[in-house]
């Protein structure tokens, strides 16, 4: 162990997908792109249109419209660096990149499962206890949940950054993951990382399964409601809305509990990183579509903030 601590390492090489072909590397640098530049569009749009519509002026889209805010700069943690790799033969990124890059992901990530739990307690209050809606979701308690949960999920987070600032790494330095994640950060560290371990899966785990727990009991709680709704359009439309939220959770919640709160070693490195693409590039390209962009409500609120916009610019046409 003294022999590796000679040299401090500066850097880390992040192996990716560098194992393809390099016509198989440019598509996939292709698709990437263009999934990340429709993600990034389509949460501005729902920012702006929740912004400018007062349609939209309600807890519901309010949450939706901070979703969105947060999901563009979760996947901008990673995505950019994995479309670079594809192309670029170095594939380095500096220590303290590596280091901000893992922070920011677990953060941004850790708030986005708070994020889930707020939204859905909104829809059960919405749907089981309809005439107290106003009264419960009054603005200030909104904005209250919204800090809470970038607050609680950045600190919680920085407590688990901790760990890794006393980890020492002296080499080798490749990482074999398309980004700087905990497991093959964990590997390459020539510290002793079993207490460092242990108390990174104890935090990660209640995390996702505390959010998770809370987001189910939400929804039995919501199923429970459609079921006694007397007419069968009104179940079905409830059905539609809360089967595509279920939709989003599942690909949320699946990738996080096999990622991050089960045992170590149960998956090969190679496994995570086809997981991990699934929670970095997969799920912030659906929810615009599953929480906003299919919505009637936000179609015609789009439809109206669009209207307005190119009277404004051709008033004479």
């Amino acid at each position: 162990m003294a022999e590796r601590n000679e040299t401090a390492v500066s850097e880390f090489i992040l192996v990716g997908f560098s194992s393809l072909g390099e016509k198989l590397k440019i598509f996939l640098f292709l698709v990437l792109l263009l999934i990340y530049l429709i993600t990034i569009t389509g949460n501005v749009v729902i920012i702006f249109i929740v912004w400018r519509n007062p349609r939209l002026h309600s807890p519901m889209y309010f949450f939706i419209a901070n979703l969105s805010f947060l999901e563009t700069w979760f996947t901008s943690v990673t995505s950019p660096k994995l479309m670079l790799n594809f192309l670029s033969i170095s594939r380095s990124i500096s220590f303290h990149g590596c280091m901000a890059q893992s922070f920011f992901y677990f953060a941004l990530g850790g708030t986005e499962l708070a994020f889930l739990v707020v939204m859905s307690f909104d829809r059960y209050v919405a749907i089981c206890r309809p005439l107290q809606y106003a009264t419960i979701m009054e603005q200030r308690f909104c904005i209250q949940l919204v800090l809470g949960t970038w607050v609680g999920g950045f600190m919680l987070m920085s407590l688990r950054m901790l760990l890794f600032l006393k980890l020492s790494f002296c080499g080798p330095n490749v990482i074999n993951h398309f980004f700087c994640d905990n497991t093959p950060l964990f590997l390459l560290s020539c510290s002793d990382t079993s207490g460092a371990r242990r108390v990174d899966s104890i935090l990660i785990s209640i995390l996702v399964l505390s959010s998770l727990g809370l987001t189910m009991l939400s929804y039995v709680s919501i199923l429970f409601s459609i079921l006694r709704i007397p007419t069968a359009t009104g179940r079905q439309k409830a059905f539609a809305t809360c089967g595509s939220h279920l939709t989003s959770l599942a690909i949320a919640y699946g990738s996080c509990i096999v990622l991050y709160a089960r045992p170590s070693g149960s998956f090969s490195l190679d496994v995570n990183k086809g997981v991990a693409l699934l929670n970095t590039v997969l799920y912030p390209f659906l929810n615009p579509f599953i929480y906003s962009l299919r919505n009637k409500t936000v179609k015609l609120a789009l439809r109206e903030t669009f209207r307005l916009g190119t009277e404004k610019l051709l008033p004479d046409l």
